[in-house]
C-alpha cells in the first residue's frame, strides 16, 4: 500500500477532495476511495495522471505503484529474498546488453 498511502498524503497536502481526483480520473469517488485504501489497482496512465494531479514525479509514483505489484505477486512466498535476488541479477544482466 505504499502507492495508495502516498496519493493520499499528496492529496491531503494539496487539500484537494477524493471527488476531485475521481473526476480527473473519470472514475466515481467509491472507486477512488478504494484505490486509496489500496483494495483497488490504478492502471499506469493513471498513475501518471495523479502524478500531473498531485504535482509530483511521476517515476516517484510509477516506482511505487509498481513495487506494490511485485510486492501481491510475492508476498506469502516461501523465499522471497531469493526471489527478488534472482529478479535483480536478471534485471542487471539484461541491463548490460
Amino acid at each position: 500500500m505504499l502507492f495508495a498511502n502516498k496519493i493520499r498524503y499528496l492529496r491531503e497536502n494539496k487539500h484537494l477532495l477524493q471527488r476531485q481526483l475521481a473526476a480527473a480520473l473519470e472514475i466515481d469517488t467509491p472507486m477512488y476511495s478504494k484505490i486509496e485504501r489500496g483494495d483497488r489497482r490504478v492502471k499506469r496512465e493513471q498513475v501518471i495522471t495523479l502524478a500531473n494531479l498531485l504535482q509530483v514525479d511521476s517515476e516517484e509514483l510509477l516506482t511505487l505503484w509498481l513495487a506494490d505489484q511485485v510486492y501481491s505477486v510475492v508476498k506469502g512466498t516461501k523465499h522471497v529474498g531469493k526471489v527478488l535476488n534472482i529478479v535483480q541479477e536478471n534485471i542487471a544482466e539484461y541491463g548490460k546488453k
